[in-house]
């Protein structure tokens, strides 16, 4: 794990910056399966790339992370909990088992948003590109 000081409270444009990162990431897997006509599109990629951020990004701002790094990893537990329940929901919509691949880019989304509100940014972008040829490419060869 990094230093703590990488955890340390980031002025307001890299604030709105890695927000804006996280929307991008969720808008880049959202708006494939939006194209796709899937019942979780856009903006359900959006929100969760979005609120993953956040949740990561609320214990660095206040300094909680920079004092005691576990508390991320609690939130970032918080948050793969929280997900996996909007995933569940999403394949268990009807008597039986459908859309494991939306509960995935779902999965996908949190984690490209906790990773660039950790300010991985470059982690996140290519795990976005990487999402979204997963998507898009290996469907071809199903």
């Amino acid at each position: 794990m990094s230093e703590p000081s990488a955890f340390a409270p980031v002025n307001e444009l890299t604030l709105v910056g890695r927000l804006g990162l996280a929307l991008l990431a969720g808008a880049i897997i959202g708006a494939e399966r939006e194209a796709k006509n899937k019942a979780a599109g856009l903006r359900t990629h959006i929100l969760v790339s979005f609120g993953s951020a956040m949740f990561v990004l609320i214990p660095i701002q206040l300094g909680a992370a920079q004092q005691n790094p576990d508390i991320l990893g609690r939130a970032i537990s918080g948050i793969i909990g929280g997900v996996s329940f909007i995933g569940a929901g999403t394949i268990l919509r009807s008597s039986r088992v459908h859309g494991l691949t939306s509960a995935a880019a779902i999965w996908v989304s949190s984690a490209l948003g906790t990773a660039i509100g950790c300010g991985l940014w470059l982690l996140g972008l290519t795990g976005s590109l990487v999402a979204l040829i997963v998507l898009r490419l290996l469907e071809k060869l199903e």
